[in-house]
């Protein structure tokens, strides 16, 4: 276990069962943190796991008085673009939001820090190559709408808690759901498939690694600063057929693509990547990943 000024103080995860949520237990309590977990998974039976409805209060309030976390990282969100239920973007990701601050406020916590992950779909279709934290917004679909206000909601907070807002680019690795674009691709070619149907191959992405993400996100919250929005990237683009060539040298296997029009998106965002400076600057982070390492990864996992 690493050593650091922080052993011992207590964080409390929301959307700990997601994808990053397990990442981000298992970072922080590598550096000493005492993890507890919550989301909504009445089967779980652990005792530093809480049942959390972010559209509940009681439930909300519960939760903090019985933790009385030195630090929230607050994942918990609908965070797959395709998803159907359009209530449900703005009920969880921008009302559970202002629930959770509002009763940390209202409570008197006093953490040390709050980790909102809002993601850098709000961007949209920009037309510069290279985004800072201080380019405009364009955000496409529901799920950046609402992450958008979210970080709206979040900075009504920014004077009397301790904030940060990170926008994380794209991020994959072992664990994320095939709903996702990286997961569907490695998995047809671990199973070996002969075809496989994509929309727009000609979408341009940082495809960062989930360890280097919540690297970033526990160095941020280290760093003893707040108010203020980071950008979690490498600056680093690559294209489906990027991902495409890497699989095929690692697997040996080929697959025939087949453009599908119905998964091509009204609104797709053709290129994405981030100006890393400020986290660069903030944490001075060396973690980091090539691509072909966390493919590889994925491939054998």
């Amino acid at each position: 276990m690493n050593e650091n000024k922080n052993c011992g103080l207590k964080v409390l995860i929301t959307g700990s069962e997601g994808f990053t949520g397990k990442y981000m237990q298992d970072e922080m309590e590598a550096f000493g943190y005492k993890v507890y977990r919550s989301g909504t998974n009445p089967n779980i039976n652990a005792s530093n796991y809480f049942v959390l409805d972010l559209l509940n209060e009681d439930s909300i309030r519960s939760c903090l008085k019985f933790v009385r976390p030195d630090i929230i990282i607050h994942l918990a969100a609908i965070a797959h673009i395709g998803y159907n239920d359009i209530r449900q973007f703005y009920d969880v990701n921008i009302i559970g939001t202002r629930n959770l601050l509002a009763a940390t406020a209202k409570l008197n916590i006093q953490p040390k820090s709050i980790l909102i992950a809002s993601s850098a779909n709000v961007y949209g279709n920009n037309t510069k190559s290279v985004l800072s934290e201080e380019d405009a917004v364009y955000p496409a679909n529901d799920y950046a709408v609402s992450k958008l206000a979210m970080e709206y909601v979040a900075k009504i907070w920014m004077n009397e808690l301790p904030i940060i807002i990170v926008r994380p680019f794209n991020y994959t690795g072992v664990g994320q759901k095939n709903n996702f674009l990286i997961p569907k691709i490695v998995e047809h070619f671990k199973l070996r498939k002969k075809i496989i149907e994509l929309g727009n191959i000609n979408v341009y992405r940082e495809f960062n690694d989930v360890r280097f993400v919540v690297a970033a996100y526990r160095e941020l919250i280290e760093a003893g600063k707040s108010g203020f929005l980071c950008n979690i990237c490498t600056g680093k683009q690559y294209s489906l057929l990027n991902i495409i060539d890497i699989c095929k040298l690692f697997s040996g296997h080929h697959l025939e693509i087949n453009i599908n029009p119905a998964l091509i998106r009204k609104n797709e965002i053709l290129s994405l990547s981030g100006d890393h400076r400020l986290l660069s600057n903030i944490t001075k982070i060396k973690v980091s990943y090539e691509l072909k390492d966390t493919l590889n990864w994925m491939l054998k996992n």
